[in-house]
């Protein structure tokens, strides 16, 4: 319920370079949606919005960015979505802040999920800002961005027009950084600490924008939430060219002109169909980040940009991602014996006896059954992506939402699942709500995740109050905070179990997700 709102022609408003923008007031916080930070042609970088006459009326949300399908609600208990209308003209964003006044408050840009393909800056209701604004005295701010086709196809093969087009929707996101650092200050935000943060697709633009030239100076800290993914959102390397040419022919196009303003839901379909034989061959399907000289390339490949080495990340993953989406195939609450005995079967006695005592020792306060949800997708490249980034600095820190939630009687985390805890949100979603031992649990993690967001965006360190000591990443010395009941820093805690997770849990998850037709929600 909200106890104040107010909407009139003397409240929220702000001038900006490109004219005045009114929003409203609600609650002690100055909101303001759909923003537009920069317009584009289909294909072609953005270019800075004109100036307007008038006050622009930024009360309602912006479109989206267009999809390849339609979305479809599923599992929303878990991951509670807003469904939107969905426009290419989605280049805009949203801010909450506690007041217009000048102040230099911190500055969190939020990167939504969903890949490079879909999702949107207000698809989870987690992502509400106004939580984290209030608490944090922060500026919060979200922004949409092309996808897909749109905002990562490679044409450069047919003119310096195209040049980037295999990154527009990464262009995208600097021209909203470069608008936030122009404008920001009149919203009571300091263009000089703004902290970008993400999760899953998001959390990897992050890294992308590491490694892109023309964001250099526009951040001055990096949140990586569950966005280190290694081969399931690699760089599209190599041409365009062949998939765009046969999806002319599909739609009996001559020219790539054509395409930029050919129905977008004919060049969706036409993709969606040749897609699965150019992915099959080993070819160029987009989607995804494409390495030149405007974004150098993944750094486990490529190395990091000595430009961005001192800038300083906060990275972790939870501890069950995609595999908490399946049911789980053992009773947790059974004996431990019986529980081994049916593991045993799952993985062969060879397997379990180099797997178990690893996860024992690892996780001590765990069902050993929880051997089956453990995520190994994203935090093994992520142990490597940390190992490799703290050679370059002190300033590299690492987390594990570790947190079970309580639902369908205690659940390991799931992809997504943290978002909450850290948007100062659980109030807004069901599941952290749920029955537990220690009611006040929930809010206890909340309070430390939400803490120590707060405290990296302020001084580049996540170390709060909230928490005990956590010391900055080292090579061969990885400390990750877990965020659990017992919340803790615990140095290398995983890494013997990670390199014989990921040689002997693959099959076991690709054969659990595929008999329990598990749903991996973003």
């Amino acid at each position: 319920m909200f106890s104040t709102f107010r909407h009139d022609a003397d409240t929220a408003l702000v001038q900006t370079e490109q004219g005045p923008v009114q929003g409203y007031a609600c609650d002690g916080l100055l909101v303001f949606k759909g923003i537009p930070y920069a317009a584009a042609k289909r294909f072609h970088a953005p270019e800075a919005p004109e100036p307007r006459q008038g006050i622009f009326d930024a009360s309602n949300y912006g479109y989206v960015c267009p999809l390849l399908t339609n979305d479809r609600p599923r599992g929303e208990l878990k991951v509670p979505h807003r469904f939107w209308p969905m426009d290419e003209d989605c280049l805009n964003l949203n801010i909450w802040t506690p007041a217009a006044d000048g102040a230099k408050r911190p500055v969190l840009v939020w990167l939504h999920g969903g890949g490079y393909e879909a999702g949107s800056s207000i698809e989870q209701i987690a992502y509400d800002g106004a939580g984290l604004s209030r608490c944090g005295d922060a500026v919060v701010i979200s922004i949409n961005h092309r996808l897909n086709i749109l905002g990562y196809f490679d044409l450069s093969d047919f003119g310096e027009e195209y040049a980037n087009s295999g990154n527009a929707g990464g262009d995208d996101i600097i021209a909203a950084l470069r608008w936030i650092h122009d404008n920001i200050a009149a919203f009571g935000g300091d263009p000089d600490r703004v902290t970008v943060f993400g999760q899953s697709g998001g959390g990897a633009k992050v890294t992308t924008l590491l490694q892109s030239p023309a964001a250099d100076g526009l951040f001055a800290g990096g949140v990586v939430m569950s966005g280190v993914i290694g081969p399931v959102l690699a760089d599209a390397a190599g041409s365009g060219k062949e998939l765009a040419e046969a999806m002319m022919t599909e739609l009996g196009l001559k020219s790539v002109k054509e395409m930029e303003t050919a129905d977008y839901r004919l060049l969706a379909r036409a993709y969606l169909k040749l897609r699965p034989a150019f992915r099959a061959a080993g070819k160029y399907t987009g989607g995804a980040p494409h390495p030149n000289a405007f974004y150098l390339g993944d750094p486990l490949k490529v190395g990091f940009r000595p430009e961005t080495a001192k800038i300083p990340l906060l990275v972790g993953s939870v501890f069950g991602e995609f595999a908490s989406f399946a049911p789980p195939p053992i009773d947790r609450q059974s004996p431990e014996k019986e529980q081994e005995k049916v593991l045993r079967k799952l993985l062969g006695d060879s397997e379990a006896d180099v797997l178990l005592p690893l996860f024992r020792r690892a996780y001590p306060e765990r069902p050993l059954s929880d051997v089956l949800r453990l995520d190994f997708i994203f935090r093994a490249p992520e142990i490597d992506y940390l190992e490799k980034r703290s050679a370059l600095n002190s300033c590299t820190w690492s987390y594990l939402f570790n947190m079970d939630q309580p639902i369908d009687g205690g659940c390991t985390p799931w992809h997504c699942s943290d978002i909450p805890y850290f948007f100062n949100n659980i109030d807004l979603v069901e599941y952290p709500n749920g029955p537990q031992k220690d009611p006040d649990l929930s809010r206890k993690v909340q309070s430390q995740a939400f803490g120590a967001l707060l405290a990296f965006a302020r001084s580049g360190n996540p170390a709060c109050a909230a928490l005990p000591a956590w010391p900055a990443c080292r090579p061969g010395k990885e400390t990750p905070m877990l965020l659990d009941a017992a919340s803790r820093a615990a140095e290398n805690f995983d890494h013997d179990l990670m390199r014989e997770a990921v040689r002997i849990l693959p099959p076991v998850l690709e054969r659990m997700m595929r008999e329990s037709n598990a749903q991996i929600q973003h």
